[in-house]
């Protein structure tokens, strides 16, 4: 924050910086992970903000949330069982229960002060959190997923913050071997996999991982997100068998609304850019 009440976060790595005009600080603590600041902003709505990080915004988070929910979920031919790591401030959760064929969602965050502040901050994201399909649990993601049992769930979501801190560890090899062990047999992973345009190496790097968890197929994702780094974003699917093909016509014909998702967008959003494609030809050989 500066004297003008402007919040910005900057990526020294790039050489920008993204700001908004803050109108007051709602909330500020420390939990036992990390620093988390809730602020009121003039054209985003509210703002969480956790160790210097935007996390989400009122305005925009549609964006975010559905593009890790629904995409993966019409690309798998039945999934039923889902496991959001991550994820405390619950919108990617309120997505994912939008699928009725969905009979159980576990959410694992290991910082409860996440969920308790987004249900005070965020209402409109947490509106799912008593539906009976749900269940959360505020414990290391990572250790949930190693002492899992084989062939337990259908699709993981990998709802993180950036690699650092206690998320490092959710963009390893043995992270995506254990996410392998652990999914049935057309099983998906999915996890938020920064800016193409500003984490190019994080991307690749995180492919590779992937790849050599023996995932036999991968799809990156790209979308807007104006309040994260680039403005420019992508989540990555690791499955164990082909994803170039999706339940199209049930993704054109769902029975609930979104803001920014539908068939068209999801066609679009696995698109290849050529720097991309130059870069994981490169980096996968």
């Amino acid at each position: 924050m500066d004297n003008a009440n402007w919040f910005t976060e900057v990526a020294p790595e790039a050489g920008s910086a993204f700001s908004l005009k803050v109108s007051k600080k709602l909330h500020e603590e420390q939990s036992q992970f990390q620093k988390i600041e809730i602020y009121q902003t003039e054209g985003f709505g509210n703002l969480m903000v956790i160790d210097g990080f935007i996390m989400l915004s009122s305005r925009d988070n549609f964006f975010y949330h559905e593009m890790m929910s629904h995409p993966v979920l019409f690309t798998h031919p039945d999934p039923k069982t889902v496991w959001i790591i991550g994820g405390g401030d619950c919108g990617t959760l309120r997505e994912v229960l939008k699928h009725q064929q969905v009979q159980k969602v576990v959410q694992i965050d290991i910082d409860e002060r996440v969920t308790r502040l987004a249900e005070q901050y965020f209402p409109e994201l947490c509106e799912s959190n008593n539906d009976p399909r749900a269940e959360l649990k505020f414990i290391d993601g990572i250790q949930w997923v190693k002492q899992a049992r084989p062939n337990s769930v259908d699709i993981i979501i990998v709802d993180s913050t950036d690699p650092i801190g206690p998320a490092e560890g959710l963009f390893s090899k043995d992270f995506y071997q254990d996410c392998f062990n652990c999914l049935t047999e057309q099983g998906i992973v999915i996890q938020q996999s920064e800016s193409p345009l500003f984490h190019m190496h994080i991307l690749s790097d995180m492919r590779s991982a992937m790849k050599g968890a023996r995932f036999s197929d991968l799809q990156t994702l790209f979308f807007p997100q104006c309040v994260y780094p680039s403005g420019w974003w992508s989540a990555t699917m690791a499955g164990k068998n082909d994803l170039s093909k999706f339940r199209q016509k049930d993704a054109g014909n769902k029975k609930f609304s979104t803001n920014y998702y539908n068939s068209e967008i999801h066609l679009a959003a696995l698109a290849q850019p050529e720097f991309f494609k130059q870069a994981i030809k490169v980096s996968e050989v």
